[in-house]
């Protein structure tokens, strides 16, 4: 008579191919984009002939090369990581030691969560510190120091310990105070302390990484002001970010809620770009902010966390998804340690659909610069510097790009921008 596959068996094997599944489709990816880049690396993409020289464009080519074979090695590493940290058999022993050290309370098990994930952390430092400092520093991107870059993940480290154990350990005993709805109650707390975070996080914890300055009097400040009173976009003040302490990246956003909210420039952004440029990266910032995708994103992100701790909750119930990983049913909290090292491997393959909606609020907030702006030519001039400057890919493959641009690329706002201005 045949034998029946155990469920669990089934579940970790079904795992197990999920996880590869994704290490194996980022590794193809990467391989399809590489050889797409290569492809149009011989001359400067037409469209670009009259604004992109070559040697900036034979950079930009190779940086894109040095960083897809870097995240080729990581993919590798962080599925053959993951799938040795579920299937070696140690995590229910490492766990189970934890806790057994700490008691047998819920900040027991808060604290053993914690422990393994900053465990997980410091496996993945030797891949980071490579991207930094040398991958970032070959292409004349690092201004980071190696005290600057331990210090970041101390102040991380310590507002982990500060904030989120406390919270992961509230989490885990609303199963005692509210019983089978425990993963609505734990919605509504998780929610509530990230929208206050949102509030308190520009004035509390930013300013711990990153010093900010008021923008000095003067016509560029006026001119930022100026837009920001035509578009009726109020803000408590413009602020300096100094991002080239880190990096030579630059970026604007605004951040805060209500009269916190401020529009935060990276000193990089304002050497790089004219006054017109500005205020056009700017005028598209106000645009996400007009078009309500802040506020859609927030909706997103809790409709998100709603389902996938409806979902938690519903595997916390099933011994079969403990016994699949050497766990004893009935503890919520291997449950959630087992949903984070797995959720990734499945939410990867809903990335183009998110980079959709994405790329959909960026059309929007680009059409609205351009509005604000009476023209398109200072943003696509903004948008030009930037990819040089950051050495963008111009070609990316198509697929590739739909799993991971969250923006469209270059060529395409362009198009998109001339051609709403040809409507115009």
């Amino acid at each position: 008579m045949r034998e029946t596959v155990p469920l669990e068996t089934l579940v970790a094997a079904a795992a197990g191919l999920l996880i590869l599944a994704r290490g194996g489709m980022e590794l193809w990816l990467e391989r399809l984009n590489q050889r797409h880049v290569r492809a149009h690396a011989d001359a400067v993409p037409e469209a670009f002939k009259d604004t992109v020289d070559p040697a900036t464009y034979a950079k930009a080519v190779e940086y894109t090369l040095a960083k897809s074979r870097f995240r080729q090695v990581e993919a590798g590493y962080d599925a053959l990581l993951v799938m040795a940290v579920l299937f070696s058999g140690l995590l229910p022993g490492f766990y189970g030691a934890v806790v057994g050290s700490l008691g047998g309370s819920v900040w027991a098990a808060a604290g053993a969560l914690f422990i393994i994930g900053v465990t997980l952390a410091l496996a993945g430092l030797p891949l980071e510190w490579h991207a930094q400092f040398h991958l970032e520093a070959r292409f004349g991107f690092n201004t980071t120091t190696a005290r600057l870059w331990w210090l970041d993940r101390l102040k991380g480290l310590l507002l982990g310990l500060g904030l989120g154990y406390p919270l992961l350990a509230l989490v885990l005993k609303l199963v005692d105070w509210t019983g089978p709805r425990w993963w609505l109650w734990a919605w509504a707390c998780v929610l509530g302390v990230q929208l206050l975070m949102a509030v308190l996080a520009p004035v509390l914890i930013l300013p711990l990484f990153n010093k900010f300055t008021p923008l000095p009097e003067g016509a560029l400040r006026e001119r930022l002001l100026a837009l920001a009173r035509k578009t009726n976009f109020r803000a408590r003040s413009i602020q300096l970010m100094d991002g080239s302490k880190r990096s030579r990246h630059s970026n604007a956003f605004f951040t805060g809620f209500g009269r916190f909210r401020k529009i935060v420039l990276f000193d990089t952004l304002v050497e790089q770009l004219a006054e017109a440029e500005l205020a056009a990266v700017l005028a598209h910032e106000i645009g996400h902010f007009k078009k309500k995708h802040i506020v859609k994103m927030l909706a997103l992100s809790a409709a998100g966390l709603l389902a996938g701790l409806y979902l938690l909750s519903w595997l916390a119930g099933q011994a079969w998804f403990y016994r699949a990983f050497g766990f004893a049913p009935g503890s919520l909290a291997p449950a959630f340690l087992l949903f984070g090292l797995l959720s990734g491997a499945a939410t990867f393959w809903l990335s183009p659909l998110v980079n959709v909606w994405s790329r959909h609020c960026e059309y929007q907030a680009d059409a609205y610069a351009a509005a604000a702006m009476d023209e398109p030519g200072s943003l696509i001039g903004a948008l030009r510097k930037l990819s040089q400057k950051n050495l963008s890919n111009l070609t990316p493959h198509p697929l590739y790009s739909g799993f991971h641009y969250s923006h469209p690329t270059l060529l395409e706002r362009e198009r998109a921008l001339r051609q709403r201005s040809n409507r115009g």
